[in-house]
């Protein structure tokens, strides 16, 4: 067994790494950039080493220092979590040419299974079902354009060296295809540095199964069953799942057996999921589930995998890693129970899921679940990165005992200031048709605003905080009298936004309090006493476009003085490597541009005036 680890990561996987290679004796290695100096982390690891400056680009995804910070350590391998250089097959060439060990599958492996349209090719070759659709090298519009008529809408288009949701559009029709073409490979571009694409067809009611493999130096491929991981956002997973339900057992043999044979295809040793979309309108049949893709490292969501088998995926890693056999045989390895898993966020799901930066003043996470997080009270959710705050993992006897243990925890969540999709996640797990495991990779779409948490909390739950809140002073939130008859009802601040509040003067009572937070259903708001305050800075008008969030402009669509159509692209800008691009909100003209491409901008920054066509 190696004696000590680098962790090429942050946040929650480094700290899951890390919390496994200690309860097997081995010596951790954190790195971090600018923003991440005071990281949990980096106070649990062993040592530090400091690799750059706060961007990605410019730290967690340079290679070389990572490899100098291994050698300067004293590490004897790196690990390299998920994302970042986790699939970097030339990374990981350069850490096996640097004399340490790579824990992870051989740079030929990643690489062949790296590129979407190469893999697909293989699994072919391999006897592994694959999805209808064009893998061809002609990338030029116009083929794919016919190659996607000849497919029949709707199409996917996807690039071929994506993943995690980045780099796909669905497309409903010929008309739309070319700016989904543009703007796929313009992601694609981006994100993986590759803008060439491959296109599927769009299954109507598709189920995203995955099939945990794992295979050691000496020839041994096991899985370790399936996951579903068909509740997604716009390609993302938000909850996943395992065992697959209504997955009987003829259909999770000759699917587990595919994932086996792909991965023997490729020689593969150490951790990795072979992804396969389903058709599910006709249940799960073994004949009505393709290949998608292979993902070259740990996944996420490996944790619900972890609960119903009571394995170590991670300590499976390390081991493999240092040339042992795999700890278990497949006939030594079952199912036990079942397990959930969601992806708690700092965003804001009445802004759109979009990020919310700043620091942690509360973190409370409900009980009865594991907690995989990289943060902690105080911390700074940052621009820099994912906005993930934690993983929470529920294990019970069967999927409704799992469903409602996960709901109950995020539902007794508290985090303020910051946003989170925790109410989103609460009304996600008590939705009907999930709970009924009527699954499809199209459920939050069509579900729409049902999803979406409430904009303020219950009448009962603001009664008890106003009553609390009553007792700050003499003076009391305005409209309740101290020398008058009782009155049922008072201003208040919710979010610092006016708010009346009915409740019974009979409970005022408890310590005095300038404000209270309370939580309903996951969602956190804070009551204040009402106050009145100065007048604020100056309010941007209708024609002002305001970035909604710190983050990189990627694309800047119009020039001063130019006219705009409403609805039209204005500007394009990238935060948490995700893009929002910002519209015309009326016809007009372009009066002033303060945008830039590859410029940083504040929340709040005024990008773009428009002023109103004269009727």
């Amino acid at each position: 067994m190696m004696q000590s680890l680098l962790i090429a990561n942050r946040g929650e996987i480094a700290c899951r790494i890390i919390r496994t290679a200690r309860r097997l004796g081995i010596r951790t290695v954190a790195v971090y950039s600018d923003a991440d100096a005071q990281a949990l982390h980096v106070r649990l690891a062993d040592a530090a080493v400091h690799i750059g400056a706060s961007p990605a680009r410019e730290s967690y995804l340079l290679g070389d220092r990572i490899i100098a910070a291994a050698r300067e350590s004293g590490a004897e391998a790196i690990h390299p979590g998920y994302g970042f250089l986790s699939e970097n097959a030339e990374f990981a060439a350069a850490v096996q040419a640097a004399g340490l060990i790579w824990v992870g599958p051989n740079p030929a492996s990643i690489t062949a299974m790296g590129l979407k349209d190469a893999a697909k090719t293989l699994m072919q070759a391999a006897g592994v079902p694959t999805t209808p659709g064009y893998l061809g090298d002609d990338q030029s519009p116009e083929r794919l354009r016919a190659e996607a008529d000849a497919i029949g809408y709707p199409v996917l288009i996807k690039a071929v060296a994506g993943g995690g949701g980045k780099g796909m559009r669905k497309v409903d029709a010929a008309e739309d295809f070319a700016d989904a073409l543009l703007s796929c490979q313009r992601e694609a571009a981006s994100s993986f540095g590759n803008d060439q694409v491959l296109l599927e067809k769009w299954i109507t009611n598709p189920r995203h199964i995955e099939v945990q493999v794992f295979g050691d130096t000496h020839g041994n491929v096991v899985h370790l069953f399936e996951r579903d991981c068909s509740l997604q956002r716009r390609h993302q997973k938000v909850i996943e799942e395992a065992p697959a339900p209504a997955m009987d057992a003829a259909t999770r043999e000759a699917v587990c057996a595919a994932a086996v044979a792909a991965a023997r295809a490729v020689d593969y040793v150490g951790a990795g999921t072979i992804e396969f979309i389903a058709d599910g309108s006709a249940g799960l049949r073994a004949d009505r589930i393709w290949f998608m893709e292979m993902n070259t490292r740990l996944q996420v969501e490996h944790p619900v995998t972890e609960a119903i088998t009571g394995q170590d995926l991670v300590e499976w890693q390390l081991r493999v890693a240092s040339g042992e056999l795999l700890p278990k045989r497949q006939d030594e390895l079952a199912i036990h129970g079942w397990a959930m898993e969601a992806r708690l966020y700092a965003e804001d799901p009445a802004k759109g899921f979009l990020p919310s930066i700043g620091r942690l003043d509360t973190f409370h996470i409900g009980g009865g679940c594991r907690i995989d997080t990289g943060v902690e009270q105080g911390a700074e959710i940052s621009p820099f990165y994912d906005p993930m705050i934690a993983k929470v993992i529920a294990h019970g006897a069967d999927r409704d005992a799992a469903r409602r243990t996960l709901m109950a925890a995020l539902d007794d969540t508290v985090i303020w200031p910051l946003r989170t999709n925790a109410g989103f996640l609460v009304r996600a797990l008590a939705n009907a048709d999930f709970a009924a495991a009527k699954l499809d990779t199209g459920l939050i779409a069509r579900e729409g605003e049902a999803l979406m948490p409430a904009e303020r909390p219950g009448d009962g739950v603001l009664a008890q905080a106003a009553a609390r809140l009553v007792a700050l002073s003499s003076v009391g939130p305005a409209g309740f009298r101290l020398n008058a008859p009782a009155r049922r009802d008072a201003q208040f601040l919710l979010n610092r936004a006016p708010v009346t509040v009915a409740f019974d003067p009979a409970c005022v009572g408890g310590d005095p309090v300038a404000d209270t937070l309370l939580t309903e259903h996951g969602q956190t708001w804070q009551l204040s006493a009402w106050r009145v305050e100065g007048k604020g800075g100056q309010v941007a008008g209708d024609g002002a476009i305001l970035s909604p969030m710190p983050g990189r402009i990627i694309a800047v669509a119009v020039a001063a003085g130019d006219a705009v159509r409403k609805g039209q692209k204005l500007v394009t800008v990238e935060a948490m490597k995700m893009e929002h691009s910002l519209t015309a909100p009326f016809d007009g003209t372009i009066a002033e541009l303060n945008a830039q491409e590859g410029g940083q901008v504040s929340e709040g920054t005024m990008l773009v005036r428009i002023e109103p066509l004269e009727v």
